[in-house]
């Protein structure tokens, strides 16, 4: 009986295996794309994306959100890596976009060991990858492939999401990607080691909609503390953690916050108000801590997988770059 059980639940395990092989093939890319052509790729990504984090830990944050504004205008194609007076770089909605010179750096360490061969957008997800896990957070297999777009343009990014959206505008954002309300909030769950400006929020502080008093989402105790960090006629540059309780280390403690009123962001604070994304906040804030973290750490790698396959440039698409910033 146990010996049936076991092959089971190895025949289980095979066609669990075969079917992630068949999603990732569908999408053109492959993990371990980079095995033959230059197989010291990922482990120069890695060192490069650490002595950067080792000098500033904040930069894993500002690398993981790279990708994904690159990911949610025209796909995953590295074109929000690219300068120009009318670049998606440029757009209003990247502003404080911070590791470019992260990607430019590993790129130029993998130029000097294989021209031409690894794409700035593989890059891109890779750094993510290894932000996450820096931070704590799960690491995973990304699959490989992807080819540098050739286009870059400001009014692409109108299709980033806002920190003022009403979840009905998240949702149809993540749906114009492919991705539901599942992988909106367990994305969203990045923001456990993001930060912003208080320029993005303390419109919530003071006088929501016109009204001359607070979002009353906020709990008393966040209000104290948003407004001792952002007043009135502070600087609206300054920099304020996205989870006031573990800020830097990748958990579950930011659903928590969401569902306490305790979220920084109204985008944020709106997933406790809509059915279908309350649902997946409070089963990642729940109770338990350690099984709750590890639903999330098993959640998120699935979901940037699914993020990261969005409208890829494969085969004889696009082109690899030999420097980030600019077409060939």
């Amino acid at each position: 009986m146990a010996a049936l059980k076991m092959a089971a639940l190895l025949l289980l395990f095979t066609a669990l295996l075969l079917l992630k092989s068949s999603f990732v093939h569908s999408q053109g890319l492959q993990v371990g794309f980079y095995d033959s052509y230059c197989p010291d790729a990922e482990d120069i990504v890695r060192s490069t994306v650490e002595q950067y984090y080792d000098k500033d830990a904040t930069i894993a944050p500002g690398l993981l959100r790279l990708h994904f504004h690159d990911c949610f205008v025209q796909g995953c194609d590295g074109s929000v890596l690219i300068s120009g007076a009318s670049s998606e770089r440029s757009a209003p909605q990247n502003f404080g976009l911070r590791g470019f010179e992260v990607i430019d750096y590993a790129k130029s360490q993998l130029e000097a060991v294989c021209p031409g061969v690894v794409s700035c957008a593989d890059i891109l997800a890779l750094a993510a990858r290894d932000a996450v896990d820096l931070t704590g957070g799960p690491s995973w297999s990304v699959p490989l492939g992807r080819r540098d777009g050739s286009v870059s343009l400001a009014s692409g990014a109108n299709a980033l999401p806002s920190p003022a959206d009403p979840v009905s505008v998240q949702r149809q954002k993540f749906a114009d990607q492919g991705l539901s309300d599942h992988d909106l909030v367990t994305l969203v769950g990045a923001h456990t080691i993001g930060q912003t400006d208080c320029q993005f929020f303390s419109y919530r502080l003071y006088n929501f909609t016109a009204t001359g008093n607070p979002d009353p989402t906020i709990s008393q105790a966040s209000l104290a503390q948003l407004r001792a960090l952002c007043p009135p006629n502070g600087d609206p540059s300054r920099r304020v953690a996205l989870d006031r309780d573990t800020p830097g280390a990748f958990d579950v403690s930011f659903f928590k916050n969401v569902r306490d009123g305790n979220a920084v962001l109204e985008s944020d604070q709106r997933l406790w108000s809509d059915a279908a994304t309350q649902g997946a906040v409070q089963k990642y804030a729940g109770n338990v801590r350690g099984l709750l973290g590890l639903r999330f750490a098993y959640e998120f790698p699935k979901a940037m997988v699914r993020m990261g396959s969005v409208a890829v440039k494969t085969g004889a698409q696009g082109e690899i770059r030999r420097r980030c910033s600019r077409i060939n």
